[in-house]
C-alpha cells in the first residue's frame, strides 16, 4: 500500500483548497485518472493518481485547506509485485501535468517510539505534521486537545483547524481566494508608494446601450499606449523598471468565493465584440471554479469596474509587480453649464492608483487625461 501526499503544485505554492474528490474509498484508479480537484492562489487544479489500484482510505474534506505533504490518500497497487521498505519511504508527488514528480518532499511524522532510548516526559507526545504543530501555534490552538484523523490518530492540518472552530464560534478560515488576497494586500501595503489621482469623464455622447467594461478596456489600452509608463512592471529590489509593449489587461472580478483578477492578454489586439466573449466565459469560468492559473498571470495594469456595485471613488490598491491600477466608479448624473445653460449630463467617476516610485506625477496626470479622453469619444 501506498501513501499520495499532496504535491507541490508549483511557484512556491504552500497550502491548497480541497474543491472536489472525485474518487471514494474502494474505487478502483488508473494512473493518471484525476482523483481530486484543489484550489491555489486563486486556481483550480486537477491532481491525478501517480499510481494505479484501489483506493484504501481517503484523507481531506471537500473546503478543507491542506499544505504540502499532508496525507491525501492510501493506495493499495493492483498487480504490483513487492516494493522495497526504503522506497516505500519516499512518497511520489504527482506534478499537475500528470506525471509523477522525482522529488521526494522531506515531510516527517513526528517520531513516538515505544521503549526507545527517548528522555522520560512526564506527558506523551502526541503525533501530528510538522505543518499541523506550526498551524496550531498560529492559531492558537492547543496540540494535546486535538483528536488526530490520520493513520493511528497522526494529527494532520484538517483537525486543527477543526479544533479552531470550536474554540472561535462564528469565525472562519479564511481560503481559496481570499486568504491569497490577504498576502497581496499585505505586500502592496508594506512596499507599494501609493498615490491615487481622481478625475470624471462626461459620457454626454454615449448611447444608451453601450457596454461599459468593454469601453474601460478600450480606454485603458488607449491611456498606455499615450503614456506607457503607467502600463509596466517595477522590481525595487534591482531598482529596475520593465515598460511593456503589449496591454494585458488584469480585470478584478468579484464572486462568492472571493476576488478574481483574470487577464485579458494582448487586448491592444482584440475586438470589442471579442472582449465581449471574453469576459463572459471568464466570468461564467469563475463562478464554476474552472479557472486555470495561466488565466490569472502576466498582467501589466489592472481594472476594477468597483461603480458595478457600488462607489464613486476609491483608492484602489496596486498588484506587484504592477505600478498602476483603474479604478472606475458608479456612473452619476451631474449639472454642467453648456453655452450658459444648465445640462444634466452623465459622468463617470475615475480613480488610479500609481506607484510613485515607478511613476512621475505628470505621467500619472498624462494617463488619466488620455483615458478620460478615450471614454468621452461618442458610441461607434
Amino acid at each position: 500500500m501506498k501513501s499520495f501526499i499532496l504535491p507541490d503544485l508549483g511557484e512556491g505554492l504552500a497550502e491548497s483548497e480541497i474543491i472536489k474528490w472525485h474518487v471514494r474509498p474502494g474505487d478502483v484508479v488508473k494512473v493518471d485518472q484525476i482523483v481530486l480537484t484543489v484550489e491555489t492562489a486563486k486556481a483550480t487544479v486537477d491532481v491525478p493518481a501517480p499510481w494505479g489500484g484501489t483506493i484504501v482510505s481517503r484523507h481531506g474534506e471537500e473546503g478543507e485547506i491542506v499544505n504540502i505533504g499532508s496525507l491525501l490518500l492510501e493506495i493499495d497497487e493492483t498487480n504490483s509485485t513487492a516494493v522495497a521498505q526504503n522506497e516505500r519511504q519516499k512518497q511520489d508527488a504527482a506534478t499537475v501535468v500528470g506525471h509523477v514528480s522525482h522529488t521526494t518532499h522531506q515531510v516527517n511524522v513526528d517520531d513516538f517510539w515505544i521503549g526507545g532510548e527517548q528522555e522520560a516526559s512526564p506527558e506523551p507526545r502526541v503525533s501530528a505534521l510538522p505543518s499541523a504543530r506550526l498551524l496550531a501555534q498560529k492559531l492558537g490552538v492547543e496540540i494535546n486537545q486535538v483528536q488526530g484523523s490520520g493513520p493511528a490518530g497522526l494529527i494532520v492540518d484538517a483537525d486543527v483547524y477543526d479544533e479552531a472552530g470550536k474554540q472561535r464560534p462564528g469565525t472562519e478560515v479564511l481560503k481559496g481566494a481570499r486568504r491569497t488576497m490577504v498576502g497581496t494586500m499585505t505586500e502592496s501595503h508594506h512596499n507599494v508608494a501609493a498615490v491615487t489621482i481622481t478625475e470624471e469623464a462626461v459620457l454626454a455622447d454615449w448611447g444608451p446601450n453601450e457596454d461599459i467594461t468593454t469601453r474601460l478596456i478600450q480606454a485603458v489600452v488607449y491611456a498606455c499606449q499615450q503614456e506607457p509608463a503607467l502600463n509596466a512592471w517595477f522590481d525595487a529590489s534591482t531598482m529596475t523598471r520593465c515598460v511593456h509593449h503589449t496591454v494585458n489587461v488584469g480585470i478584478a472580478v468579484d464572486s462568492a468565493h472571493g476576488l478574481y483578477v483574470p487577464v485579458l492578454r494582448n487586448a491592444d489586439d482584440i475586438e470589442p465584440s471579442e472582449i465581449r466573449t471574453w469576459l463572459n466565459d471568464t466570468v461564467k469560468g469563475i463562478r464554476e471554479r474552472k479557472i486555470g492559473r495561466e488565466q490569472l498571470q502576466h498582467a501589466t495594469i489592472t481594472l476594477s469596474n468597483f461603480g458595478a456595485i457600488a462607489g464613486i471613488y476609491a483608492t484602489p490598491v496596486v498588484s506587484l509587480p504592477q505600478v498602476a491600477i483603474v479604478g472606475a466608479g458608479r456612473i452619476i448624473e451631474k449639472v454642467v453649464i453648456k453655452e450658459d445653460k444648465a445640462v444634466a449630463v452623465k459622468a463617470m467617476p475615475l480613480s488610479i492608483t500609481f506607484d510613485h516610485r515607478a511613476c512621475t506625477g505628470g505621467e500619472a496626470a498624462r494617463f488619466t487625461k488620455a483615458l478620460a479622453q478615450h471614454l468621452q469619444r461618442p458610441s461607434v
